[in-house]
């Protein structure tokens, strides 16, 4: 993701609100459905592309790190939801409110993003997790408070931090060659 892609997706956001901006049923407006919808693929969206990235940098590691990170943020976040059983704000009388698993979701990909190759990629990654928490929050029935999603997404970003450390590419590479009777190591360093 680079600038113009996060000028676009801006674009893309701003155009979808003015289009569905007209009053719908029950006193909801289009585009607080499209903002609903657009958090709930972006929360699933950051930690694939967090993955995907992995496999194309042939960072096997980050792979694996990436795995405990957002398997111990899920974890973490369903095991919060059960013990605290906090009441949902929307009225419904589910107590399954803190924290928001979408959010947690989203801020563990764009956190692994950020934390694993940097700030070039972790802006637009954090943008669009903060949109999946504004999502939660002002969605037409309002899932969350402000509370649930802050908490989501700090434990999106603390399981992150935990288990992964920026990609470095190996610097040192140990070879041998045989080549009749004469045998040869090399040792090559990068920096």
């Amino acid at each position: 993701m680079g600038k113009w892609s996060l000028r676009l997706i801006c674009v893309f956001f701003i155009l979808s609100i003015k289009c569905y901006s007209q009053d719908t049923e029950g006193g909801h407006e289009k585009w607080e459905f499209v903002l609903e919808d657009t958090g709930d693929v972006l929360q699933l969206a950051l930690p694939l592309t967090a993955g995907l990235m992995t496999l194309i940098k042939k960072d096997y590691k980050g792979t694996k790190k990436l795995a405990f990170s957002y398997g111990t943020t899920m974890v973490l976040t369903y095991s919060l939801k059960h013990f605290t059983k906090k009441e949902r704000p929307e009225g419904r009388k589910l107590y399954d409110s803190f924290p928001s698993g979408h959010t947690s979701s989203a801020f563990s990909g764009a956190s692994f993003i950020q934390r694993r190759y940097g700030w070039d990629y972790g802006i637009p990654a954090y943008i669009l997790a903060s949109l999946v928490a504004v999502s939660r929050t002002e969605a037409p029935d309002g899932y969350h408070d402000f509370w649930d999603v802050f908490g989501g997404a700090a434990i999106g970003i603390a399981s992150t931090y935990i288990f992964t450390k920026p990609y470095k590419k190996e610097q040192m590479k140990l070879g041998f060659a045989r080549y009749q009777n004469t045998y040869s190591l090399t040792f090559t360093y990068q920096f």
